[in-house]
């Protein structure tokens, strides 16, 4: 494939406005439904976005993605850790921390509540799996040609 210099700078200045379009799909779970998942998705586009341009050898330089295991594995239990908690403490799976009616965590004007860091955990898991996958599909492309 050729990749001119215009389209491979193109697609390295791509990357942090995906990374930050993943944060904001992440943080509006706060005000509905959360999107962990969705961001991790973007996030893990962004990064396709390199291995397509720039090719497998400088993706790998450009991007700690042998880390991609052990990422995967925290999102799982970050995820799994937040929806069993509430078992350890008497209540249904899943409950929502704080209980209606309490004051939640805050953080300056940031409410930390237990959705927020379920998401949280989704969108590593999501994001790892896939950058895993992704490079998987990369380095048995690169060894075949």
């Amino acid at each position: 494939m050729v990749t001119t210099a215009m389209i491979r700078a193109v697609a390295k200045l791509l990357l942090a406005p995906a990374l930050v379009a993943a944060f904001a799909i992440l943080v509006k779970g706060y005000v509905g439904p959360g999107d962990g998942f969705s961001a991790g998705v973007v996030a893990a586009l962004g990064i396709l976005l390199q291995y397509l341009v720039l090719g497998y050898q400088d993706a790998q330089r450009l991007l700690p993605t042998r880390l991609a295991p052990a990422v995967t594995f925290a999102g799982l239990l970050l995820a799994l850790l937040i929806g069993f908690v509430p078992v350890l403490r008497g209540k249904a799976i899943l409950t929502e921390f704080p209980p209606p009616g309490e004051e939640a965590i805050r953080l300056g004007t940031l409410e930390l509540i237990g959705a927020f860091a379920y998401d949280v955990g989704v969108f590593v898991l999501v994001f790892g799996f896939t950058i895993g996958a992704i490079s998987a599909i990369a380095r048995a492309a690169s060894r075949r040609d």
